[in-house]
């Protein structure tokens, strides 16, 4: 029994000391391909760094991001808690009807107020003429987490206080054209080639003609969207299929490589393809409609998608990332003269608003 005990002790600690070394001296990546990110590194070790305790907080999320096989544990952890202790989700990220989510709940007024004071704010300052819009994109808990046992926002409530609080902007609802099936399985973004009708409704809503066909164009490298890395589960992959035309394969784009940017196709976000991704000011001008209207969009990476289905009812359409561009110097970069002015965002963005500036 000694024996047995002594050989027990001795494998942990073997155990332990090989796990240890090959954190400390073993080769890790600097950054996650799974989780998008980049991992932490080695804390400074210094006098004041430890006597305040900082080192040690320093070195717990080092050693918590290097540890050996990581990605292996938390798969691991994840299939144990979802799968054979039947819990509800893992890390706030759940599975329902195919799709992978993230609970967006509860609703946070300290965000939504910092939203619609900005907005205000912009309004006072560089809209006084013109003729404003604004439309909340619902993310896909909307039409999964409630029927499926999960909690999620009440969507109807947080339009509303919006509608209340921005009375100078026309809200155009689009939830009723959506559904769980418009969006990736694997990520928050909708599916463009699902939105047509909702660019339609936007257009429609805003005084403008849209009646367009399309051609799909299936991009051959699989897409894995962000919720993959963070779930640490195994899931079949999405595809991305992009819409074209005449008039979207005519568009000429400042701020942007192109309206699809095929170098961000096998990029970590391949949902970057549409118009570059985040950039704080991207202007897409339409040589077929020169003398139509010009439209101004405040928007979120929704907005790259939806863009160029937009793009025949208007002569130039403008996107404006806050989280990107301080709004005290839109004037420097932005013309809003004669232009409509649309603020169209998702709920996780407004109920997580403190990027925008």
């Amino acid at each position: 029994m000694k024996i047995k005990n002594l050989l027990t002790v001795l494998l942990s600690g073997l155990f332990v000391l090989s796990l240890s070394l090959w954190c400390f001296f073993g080769k890790t990546p600097d950054y996650s391909e799974s989780e998008r990110r980049v991992l932490e590194s080695f804390p400074k070790v210094t006098f004041d760094t430890i006597s305040s305790g900082e080192f040690s907080q320093d070195f717990e999320k080092y050693s918590t991001d290097r540890f050996p096989l990581r990605d292996t544990f938390r798969s691991l952890k994840a299939y144990t808690r979802l799968y054979a202790f039947s819990q509800k989700d893992n890390n706030g990220l759940f599975v329902a009807e195919g799709h992978l989510s993230k609970l967006q709940y509860p609703e946070n007024p300290v965000m939504t107020q910092h939203a619609t004071e900005l907005f205000t704010k912009i309004k006072e300052t560089y809209l006084a003429d013109n003729k404003i819009y604004l439309t909340i994109i619902p993310d896909k808990n909307m039409f999964i987490a409630r029927q499926n046992g999960y909690l999620s926002l009440d969507y109807k409530a947080f339009s509303e206080y919006f509608k209340t609080e921005m009375p100078y902007a026309e809200y155009i609802e689009i939830s009723d054209f959506l559904n769980a099936d418009d969006y990736y399985l694997t990520d928050t973004h909708w599916r463009q080639e699902k939105i047509t009708d909702v660019a339609k409704h936007l257009a429609e809503s805003m005084g403008q003609t849209l009646n367009d066909t399309y051609t799909e164009n299936t991009l051959r490298y699989p897409f894995n969207g962000v919720y993959v890395g963070q779930s640490a589960l195994k899931v079949k992959s999405d595809t991305i299929i992009y819409l074209t035309n005449d008039t979207i394969d005519s568009l000429e784009v400042e701020g942007a490589k192109a309206v699809y940017d095929m170098s961000k196709a096998q990029s970590k976000d391949p949902y970057e393809m549409f118009l570059s991704g985040t950039q704080p000011v991207v202007k897409v001008k339409n040589p077929q409609n020169a003398e139509g209207k010009r439209l101004v969009v405040f928007r979120d990476s929704f907005a790259s998608s939806i863009t160029p289905l937009l793009s025949k009812a208007y002569s130039e359409i403008t996107l404006v990332d806050l989280r990107y561009i301080n709004s005290s110097i839109l004037d420097q970069y932005v013309d809003f003269s004669n232009s409509d002015v649309l603020f169209m965002y998702s709920t996780m963005l407004l109920n997580d608003s403190l990027s925008m500036k």
